[in-house]
């Protein structure tokens, strides 16, 4: 059927999406969410329709993403014609059965993923069956080969290719703004790529970009690296394992996680990485509770590396609270940069060492804590970051009381005296998400008291920092609701810690940040 292109002028964030008319669709037997094979010279796509009553009968309504990819404009005509299924689609509804896909069933679903041929709806019925049923570690591996197999790729150079990746789960932490340039300051190269927060308040991208560019092309990446041995980048506009950008769309509102293997490791693969570290933050106040879940998640990341060639170590770190003092992307930028500069919290100095230092012995280097301790104390590391914010286009001299922090502030005071036995993150994470954290870069917390801490009556427990008023005054409505650091001089003295029911109805977050 011949139609005449009508541009709608939206975006549909990624989806080929088509609209027709109610007569249209019925001539050719189209229903809502069907797939239609768009015609325009030589160029053809696939795109979802949409059924509209009022929609006139001659026309097809194009969303900016399907108009472009067929490089045709208003009032031109384009041949409609209704599309076969997919043959991943039948793969789709074998895994809902509970049936192990083969590589090809799994190459099949994630290229259609990516050329946008199933619909949100089926990839979440995709995502929701490998919540159920699982993934065979043979599953695993070919997700994560295709997953690379559809995106970009990039090449370094010679082996070995250094790189450090969280689970994600706790606030506050910024420790690859430290293991970046002491790795890189050692002489080793280290291309960090990360990501922008989901659900926390500030991703590694968010913190960097608070000090310079971070959405940096391949070939600008490149340049950075062979100048510097590191950087640290925004990896979403690279299409390096594009597919797993598609599969967090779907995964963030169904609230389930089940590809961090293959969204973590294809990403890797897919720039280069010889040797990685993986931190596993651990603890009540964490993704991952327990240990034996973080036992098992450590062994199916070591034995996913060896069948990619990737040379994998885990670490399970300290998860009850949050990491450093400082949550929000301006504030912990600031407190990375102090650290590099000498001081700093001690337990983001610790656990940067560690992690670094993991790093350096995996290559061959004896004692690699030391070597860590070494860039840090000696002020190369200092000097590699800067070298890195110069190279990326910020100011390789700004000091960290130049950053912008939020101009709005208060303070939260202890009620009574005691020692801190209990400490929320994930109230935490809201306070600082609702003081505007990730997206207004000066706001976040500043935590004055951490588990085991003495607090006297009156005494400052944490700071609130907004850049608008408002900002500020709903952060710290919250913050009296949720009351997220438990204070208590015997352990008599406070036995409840929740209640369910809870006074405050919210929804408990849902953390998917890589």
């Amino acid at each position: 059927m011949e139609l005449i292109v009508e541009s709608l002028n939206i975006t549909t964030g990624g989806s080929r999406i088509a609209i027709l008319s109610e007569q249209s669709a019925s001539l050719l037997d189209v229903h809502s969410s069907d797939r239609i094979r768009i015609t325009y010279g030589s160029q053809q796509m696939i795109a979802i329709a949409n059924i509209a009553a009022n929609f006139p009968q001659n026309r097809i309504g194009l969303y900016d993403e399907t108009a472009s990819a067929l490089g045709v404009k208003e009032d031109e005509t384009v041949n409609v014609q209704l599309a076969p299924l997919p043959e991943s689609l039948f793969n789709v509804r074998a895994k809902l059965r509970g049936e192990r896909l083969r590589e090809k069933d799994i190459v099949t679903i994630v290229n259609d993923v990516v050329e946008r041929h199933l619909s949100t709806v089926e990839i979440a019925a995709f995502l929701t069956a490998l919540s159920i049923h699982g993934l065979s570690a043979s599953e695993n591996e070919a997700l994560s080969r295709a997953m690379v197999a559809t995106g970009k790729t990039l090449s370094f150079g010679e082996a070995p290719i250094l790189d450090k990746h969280s689970v994600g789960g706790i606030p506050g932490d910024k420790t690859s703004m430290l293991v970046v340039p002491i790795v890189a300051a050692a002489g080793f190269t280290i291309p960090k790529t990360s990501s922008r927060a989901i659900t926390s308040p500030a991703g590694t991208a968010d913190r960097v970009e608070t000090l310079c560019p971070v959405n940096l092309s391949i070939n600008e990446i490149k340049d950075v690296v062979s100048k510097t041995n590191g950087c640290l980048v925004w990896g979403g506009a690279l299409e390096l394992a594009p597919a797993d950008d598609l599969f967090i769309q779907v995964e963030y509102p169904l609230g389930i996680d089940p590809m961090l293997l293959p969204s973590i490791l294809s990403k890797k693969k897919a720039i280069g990485a010889t040797h990685v570290v993986i931190d596993i933050p651990t603890g009540m106040g964490a993704k991952i509770k327990t240990r034996t879940e973080a036992y098992t998640l450590a062994s199916d990341f070591v034995d996913l590396g060896k069948r990619l060639d990737l040379n994998i170590q885990c670490a399970l770190t300290f998860g009850d609270q949050p990491l450093g003092c400082s949550i929000g992307p301006a504030l912990e930028a600031k407190e990375a940069l102090t650290t590099l500069m000498g001081g700093g919290p001690p337990d983001l100095r610790e656990k940067a060492v560690s992690l670094a230092g993991m790093l350096f012995e995996m290559v061959g280097v004896e004692n690699g804590r030391a070597k860590a301790e070494d860039m840090l104390d000696s002020g190369k590391a200092e000097k590699k970051m800067r070298e890195i914010i110069g190279a990326q286009g910020g100011n390789p001299a700004v000091k960290p009381d130049e950053l912008p922090v939020g101009a709005e502030k208060a303070e939260v005071r202890s009620e009574h005296a005691g020692k801190v036995i209990w400490l929320s993150t994930e109230d935490i994470v809201r306070i600082a998400r609702e003081a505007g954290a990730p997206k207004e870069k000066g706001a976040g917390i500043v935590l004055h008291a951490k588990l085991g801490e003495t607090v006297h009556k009156d005494e400052v427990l944490f700071e609130v920092y907004a850049e608008r008023s408002s900002k500020l005054a709903s952060a710290l409505e919250i913050a009296g609701q949720l009351l997220p650091i438990v204070l208590t001089k015997k352990p008599a003295e406070k036995m409840i810690l929740d209640q369910v029911p809870e006074k405050l109805s919210h929804e408990k977050s849902f953390m998917l940040d890589r």
